[in-house]
């Protein structure tokens, strides 16, 4: 049972570091957009709306990709829970089926959370201009 267990904390590792990243990510968006949008009111230029605009969509890929690997090696942990000790081989190799990029970045989680911002930005140099 103990090389189930280890196998489970190193896949639980895995899954604990998609989590940070993600929680990373977030944290240089919004750190990044204020700076932006702090730049932009002192001075509005179109270069920083499109800065923005390029800056969201990009940390919204990673962080689909970190919640992507997330859930794929969450199926991973599925997978070995149920297994016999003797299957035990402390794969790590994770199946590309279990989440697409697509489902991913397109999650409710991240799409409330990106979407928001993005209308906020659209909408401030409406206002702006």
């Amino acid at each position: 049972m103990s090389n189930k267990i280890k196998h489970l904390e190193f896949i639980q590792n895995v899954i604990t570091r998609m989590g940070q990243n993600s929680f990373l990510i977030k944290g240089w968006c919004i750190t990044l957009l204020i700076g932006l949008l702090a730049l932009h009111a002192h001075k509005p230029h179109l270069n920083l709306f499109w800065s923005m605009l390029i800056l969201l969509p990009t940390f919204w890929e990673l962080d689909g990709f970190f919640l992507m690997t997330e859930r794929r090696y969450r199926a991973l942990y599925d997978r070995v829970r149920i297994l016999d000790e003797v299957a035990i081989d402390f794969s790590m190799k994770i199946n590309v089926k279990d989440c697409s990029w697509h489902d991913a970045v397109f999650s409710q989680t991240l799409k409330l959370f990106y979407l928001p911002l993005i209308i906020i930005v659209v909408l401030l140099f409406m206002v702006k201009t």
